[in-house]
């Protein structure tokens, strides 16, 4: 699967490339994590990640991370603790993407930009085509330090 990287915007500051802030969610039931598929013609489309977005100006992290998950999947959330961070450098765009620990506190997903939502148990998550930036955090997930 390739990457179709013209779909990118990225932020110099001086000829340096600044990261974009982006928080993502790890949402678990029984005992599996939620990931979900970028639909085509989507930014990395066919890719499993975990669901989130970019954190726009004057925003929190927590509020970004319930804005996008209301946007994106119609779910009202408690965002707690960061359990991951992960820098990502793409041929045009480099991101820190920094998971939170998230919960469902009502709602029912239903999503709007992803064509396709899987819960896994967190043993299969490093078998799931997963996004480039979210590999490091299935990594973390996986590790016994997590549990």
């Amino acid at each position: 699967m390739t990457i179709n990287q013209q779909h990118f915007s990225y932020s110099r500051e001086k000829g340096i490339e600044i990261p974009i802030r982006v928080v993502a969610a790890l949402i678990s039931k029984d005992g599996k994590i939620l990931l979900c598929r970028r639909a085509p013609g989507q930014k990395l489309e066919g890719f499993l990640e975990f669901p989130g977005g970019k954190v726009e100006a004057r925003e929190t992290d927590q509020e970004c991370l319930e804005r996008e998950l209301l946007e994106e999947l119609g779910i009202t959330t408690k965002v707690s603790k960061r359990i991951a961070e992960n820098t990502h450098h793409y041929e045009h765009l480099s991101i820190t993407l920094l998971l939170y620990r998230t919960r469902i506190v009502g709602g029912s997903i239903k999503p709007r930009v992803h064509d396709r939502i899987e819960w896994v148990h967190p043993s299969k998550v490093l078998n799931q085509d997963l996004a480039p930036a979210d590999i490091p955090l299935a990594r973390i997930i996986q590790s016994e330090e997590f549990h």
